[in-house]
């Protein structure tokens, strides 16, 4: 990584890695715009494998991961994350806060992003491997959780707005809920899923519970979803007001659907 003045690059270098994969984006940080972004998919197979293995196999691969930059950022995929107010929070137990939402063990480590504008702090568990991996082959970075993107991009987007609305964010393997009322984080959680059914079900089971009437909420879905795909299709069947994030305000090379599914990685 660049730290001399005089090799400054202008450039920016962002990875997002989860179990299934790696995406990465390139910013040219003059103009504050991504130029080059790449999604990487391991499959079960290579799943089985080292994750030092899977992910060299990538660096050798995408001569843009041994370029020079001035800023790299790791940004970790998973659902093993909790928000946490700022007036109960104590650096001393991250674990504690984590064992009401997942298993956690004695020898995981645990990280948190704060979030001082939102008053809370993000608590989650990195990848370590990866990290290592990382930290082989760039020395140092910065890192930190997926939500600590996407949350509070989310609240922003919710500003001026007295209505709650309901937002989806959509994983391979699991998705967010998060709901929002002007710049207030009413409810955040990550649940697992395999079928539309387990999808729309924790959906309108999270609606319920916060007496939103599905004839009137607004939601709206980002990540890996498509307006023609079943999860959006079944959530259209049983919510009225139910649309695709809107991102034409976001100008850059990629498409909607680019934006739409790499949201967190495009505004880390």
């Amino acid at each position: 990584m660049t730290t001399s003045i005089t090799d400054k690059t202008y450039k920016k270098l962002a990875i997002q890695v989860a179990l299934n994969g790696l995406a990465f984006c390139v910013f040219d940080t003059l103009r504050e715009q991504p130029i080059v972004l790449q999604h990487i998919h391991f499959d079960s197979f290579q799943r089985s494998g080292k994750v030092e293995d899977l992910f060299a196999n990538v660096f050798s691969e995408h001569p843009e991961l041994h370029d020079n930059y001035d800023e790299i950022v790791i940004i970790h995929s998973n659902n093993l994350s909790t928000f946490v107010p700022t007036a109960l929070f104590d650096e001393e137990f991250l674990g504690s806060y984590l064992q009401y939402n997942t298993k956690v063990f004695e020898t995981d480590f645990f990280a948190f992003d704060a979030l001082p504008n939102y008053e809370m702090n993000n608590v989650y568990i990195p990848y370590i491997n990866m990290n290592n991996f990382f930290i082989d082959h760039y020395g140092s970075f910065d890192y930190k959780h997926a939500n600590s993107i996407l949350v509070p991009q989310l609240l922003n987007i919710s500003k001026n707005s007295d209505e709650r609305k309901m937002f989806v964010h959509l994983s391979d393997s699991h998705f967010e809920i998060v709901v929002l009322q002007n710049k207030k984080l009413l409810f955040y959680n990550s649940f697992d899923y395999k079928t539309p059914e387990d999808f729309i079900y924790f959906v309108l089971f999270t609606a319920e519970q916060l007496q939103l009437n599905p004839e009137q909420f607004k939601l709206e879905v980002l990540g890996s979803i498509s307006a023609n795909d079943a999860f959006y299709q079944i959530a259209y069947k049983y919510i009225r007001n139910v649309s695709l994030l809107d991102v034409s305000e976001f100008k850059n090379s990629f498409t909607e659907k680019e934006n739409r599914e790499h949201f967190i990685l495009l505004h880390s």
